[in-house]
């Protein structure tokens, strides 16, 4: 398979001017992945081997870090409409409809993107949907506080650690995998970016008018050890699909498809080839 990085990035022009980066990589159906926060294009490493073989995937680098641009101002139906500049893009160059696949706050935005376009074959969220109570999303003032002055001392490290460690409550052992993947670099450099996206899932409401619009088959993936916030609401977003299904990943938390990048990827290809 080529080496991603080094073909260099293909563009997307969203809505507002911002340019979207994305990397292309393995054979077939053309597959649109987003990554969550903090984190760039590099977050799927673990799993893109495990994908490449079967799908054409396509990594989007999120707005305002890698080799994308960024605004001004940040607001989250501004990432909807990145993602489906992508989306369109890619169906538009491959004549087929596009699956894609969000995690965390990347779920949320490929969610948006799935109400804005018709180039969708199938989608896949794990751990990011807008949910009833979007508060729940809030980080603790605290906690927000801690991180700020951590960002202001340079400790980027400290700051993307501190937000897993207090949120995903993960093990040490779970760090420092999480750590030692290619991807903890980029999840670095994006840190800057935390608060300001999880301020913007403030506004990710669920609204069941604006979720009929999403025609196509979703899968609902959650760790069975899990802590995120979205977890509690996954039957509420799937009641408010047209065709939804929920799976409980035995024994994972928020980042099985790095942790285990194996068996997660068999449960989503299985999804999106139509075996279950």
């Amino acid at each position: 398979m080529p080496d991603t990085d080094q073909a260099g990035p293909r563009r997307a022009m969203s809505r507002d001017g911002t340019e979207i980066a994305y990397w292309t990589s393995g054979e077939g159906p053309p597959l649109v992945v987003v990554h969550g926060a903090p984190a760039d294009h590099t977050r799927w490493r673990p799993l893109l081997p495990h994908l490449e073989p079967q799908f054409t995937v396509h990594a989007i680098d999120r707005r305002g870090r890698g080799a994308s641009s960024d605004a001004p101002e940040y607001a989250i139906e501004r990432e909807f409409e990145d993602v489906t500049a992508v989306v369109d893009a890619v169906a538009q160059a491959s004549g087929s409809p596009v699956d894609l696949y969000g995690h965390s706050h990347g779920g949320i935005v490929a969610f948006g993107a799935a109400t804005l376009t018709p180039n969708l074959h199938k989608l896949v969220l794990y751990e990011g949907w807008p949910v009833p109570n979007p508060d729940v999303f809030a980080l603790p003032a605290e906690l927000e506080q801690r991180m700020d002055a951590l960002l202001a001392q340079g400790d980027r490290d400290a700051v993307v650690e501190l937000l897993f460690r207090e949120l995903e409550d993960m093990s040490d052992a779970d760090m420092d995998a999480f750590k030692a993947a290619s991807s903890w670099p980029g999840r670095v450099a994006a840190a800057h970016t935390i608060t300001r996206e999880i301020r913007g899932e403030q506004s990710a409401r669920l609204d069941p008018q604006r979720a009929v619009k999403i025609t196509a088959p979703v899968l609902l993936l959650v760790g069975e050890n899990s802590s995120d916030p979205s977890k509690p609401d996954v039957e509420a977003v799937a009641a408010a699909l047209s065709d939804a299904r929920i799976v409980v990943l035995a024994g994972q938390g928020h980042v099985a498809d790095v942790l285990d990048p194996e068996i997660f990827a068999g449960q989503i290809t299985a999804f999106l080839h139509g075996e279950n």
